[in-house]
C-alpha cells in the first residue's frame, strides 16, 4: 500500500487488518447466502441469481446479461443456472420480444413461495449480520460498499494486465 491517507505512522499494518476484516466478511457473506439457498434447495448462487433477478425483473422480466453484470458474473454462468432454474420451475425464460436469441427472465410462483418461506429466518440473520449498521452509518455503508465496487473491478482488469494467469512461472 502505497497512499499515505490508507497508512498510519507509514505503516500498512491497520489497512491490512482492514483488508482481512473485509475478506472474513466476505467468506461469512458468501457462506451465510449458502446456506440461505441450501434451505431452499438451491446452491448459493442460484439462490443469488433468483433474489438478482426478482429484484431487477420488473414488469417485463430482466435479461441474462443484466443479472451477469449485476452479479459481476459471466453470462455464460448465469445462462447454465438460469437454464436450471427454469427446469425446476422457479424462474420462467421467455423469449425477448425483439431479439428472438435472447431470453427475459423473471420469478415463477414457485420461486416466490420459496422466497416466502425463507423471509423470516433470513431477516433474523441479516438483522445479526448488519447488526453494527445504523441509521447514522447506512448512508455512509452504502456509498463506500458501491464505490468499492467500482474500484473492485478496475483492480482486476489492473491485474489481468499486470498478473499472467499462470502466476508468470511459464
Amino acid at each position: 500500500m502505497t497512499r499515505d491517507d490508507l497508512l498510519e505512522d507509514g505503516s500498512d499494518l491497520a489497512f491490512r487488518k482492514m483488508l482481512h476484516n473485509l475478506l472474513a466478511f466476505s467468506a461469512r457473506l458468501e457462506q451465510i447466502r449458502s446456506r440461505f439457498g441450501a434451505y431452499i434447495g438451491l446452491s448459493g448462487p442460484q439462490y443469488t441469481i433468483l433474489i438478482t433477478t426478482r429484484q431487477l425483473q420488473g414488469a417485463d422480466g430482466v435479461g441474462v446479461g443484466a443479472v451477469a453484470e449485476h452479479l459481476a458474473h459471466s453470462a455464460a454462468f448465469v445462462t447454465a443456472e438460469t437454464n436450471k432454474l427454469a427446469k425446476l420451475g422457479i424462474l420462467n425464460k421467455v423469449p425477448h420480444p425483439e431479439d428472438r436469441r435472447r431470453v427475459r427472465l423473471s420469478v415463477t410462483d414457485r420461486g416466490i413461495a420459496l422466497l416466502a418461506s425463507l423471509a423470516k429466518v433470513q431477516a433474523e440473520i441479516n438483522d445479526q449480520l448488519f447488526e453494527p449498521v445504523d441509521a447514522g452509518n447506512f448512508e455512509l455503508l452504502q456509498a463506500l460498499s458501491a464505490d468499492l465496487r467500482g474500484s473492485a473491478e478496475r483492480a482486476l482488469l489492473m491485474a489481468d494486465y499486470l498478473l499472467p494467469p499462470d502466476g508468470g512461472m511459464s
